[in-house]
């Protein structure tokens, strides 16, 4: 990763893109793509693509999602205490005692989701945190002084934690889930580009809004483009650190490669190309099974209207859904190396059926 790369990395990551709010991060991620495409496109909802080849016929995505977890004001109590609702998947677990930016309309308004001391608990009937009594304090005495600094109920709430390095394989940090899948279609195309490489179909780079809340964003986008093929990127679960089980998550490692995906959405023939690839240019990687969706946006293409051919290439990520989201630097270069490859053996008019 030169400076480039991990100066558009920490910008990208450490910026919040909030489900429903992503066009701050959007905006970002367009202005590193734009001197190695050729045009881009931005949704209603602000999924934004670039493009490559914008008057080819035959169409190709490869996507990630832009958008990270996150809170919104749910309700204010007259003493100015703050309850939430989850925007995505945010974990009520991990959040007593952490540091929060509310997004108001007075710009960011800093707080800390508040916890009662040791001391008073009760040993004997511990309450744990759950969504009924976590809370937030931004300082107020009391709801008239919150609104006044432009806090209301639909504010959205995220964590303030920022990207770092761990030791010297590792990056840390919250949203890695999935703006590392941003940057690493957007360093694909960067590398196509600087290595003069002319593709004979159109490629769209998509960097899809909403997946935390059900892969809206590229649901949409899916039925507008109305791609041949689509690679789609995401993060798995490293199930190697404590408290994973094997047996029901599969044996995957961060540091290890890849990650491809056997399921029903994928479709086995651009499956079977992705591991001829891997395997014919000595790239690592790992397989993991689902047993109905993937969960990812790659679901989106697979049953958009028509019905698009698509692959799954996975960062292994341990902790995911914490603001310690951890991925190997390695694998981060290896994912953008199999698409790369990928891309470069593609030929336009493929027929991926499996009878013709």
């Amino acid at each position: 990763m030169d400076k480039q790369s991990k100066k558009f990395l920490f910008n990208y990551l450490n910026n919040a893109s909030p489900t429903g709010f992503e066009s701050s991060g959007q905006q970002i991620w367009l202005d590193y793509l734009k001197p190695y495409i050729d045009d881009y496109m931005v949704d209603v909802y602000g999924t934004a693509v670039g493009i490559v080849n914008p008057k080819a016929a035959y169409k190709v995505v490869i996507e990630a999602h832009a958008d990270e977890i996150s809170w919104f004001v749910n309700y204010i109590t007259e003493e100015g205490y703050i309850y939430v609702r989850r925007n995505g998947g945010s974990d009520h677990q991990i959040a007593p005692s952490m540091r929060v930016n509310i997004h108001g309309d007075k710009g960011i308004v800093k707080g800390v989701f508040g916890w009662p001391a040791i001391h008073v608990r009760d040993a004997g009937r511990e309450e744990t945190p759950t969504l009924k009594n976590i809370f937030i304090d931004i300082g107020a005495e009391s709801k008239k002084e919150v609104e006044a600094m432009g806090v209301h109920v639909g504010s959205v709430i995220t964590f303030v934690d920022e990207l770092m390095e761990l030791n010297k394989n590792y990056l840390t940090g919250r949203a890695l889930d999935n703006r590392m899948g941003g940057f690493m279609i957007a360093e694909v195309t960067r590398r196509l580009h600087e290595n003069k490489k002319k593709l004979p179909f159109g490629l769209y780079i998509v960097n899809a809004v909403q997946e935390e809340i059900g892969l809206r964003g590229a649901e949409m986008i899916s039925r507008r483009l109305k791609p041949d093929l689509a690679i789609c990127t995401d993060v798995t679960h490293d199930t190697q650190s404590p408290m994973y089980n094997k047996k029901e998550s599969g044996n995957l490692k961060c540091g290890a490669g890849p990650v491809v995906c056997y399921g029903p959405a994928v479709q086995n023939n651009v499956l079977k190309m992705i591991i001829d690839v891997a395997e014919k240019k000595r790239i690592p990687f790992q397989r993991q099974a689902v047993s109905r969706s993937t969960g990812t946006d790659t679901d989106s293409f697979a049953y958009s209207a028509e019905g698009v051919a698509s692959g799954l290439i996975s960062l292994p990520l341990k902790y995911m859904h914490t603001t310690v989201e951890t991925v190997h630097k390695e694998d981060v270069d290896n994912v953008i190396r199999l698409i790369y490859e990928v891309l470069l053996q593609l030929k336009p008019n493929h027929d991926y059926r499996y009878i013709r």
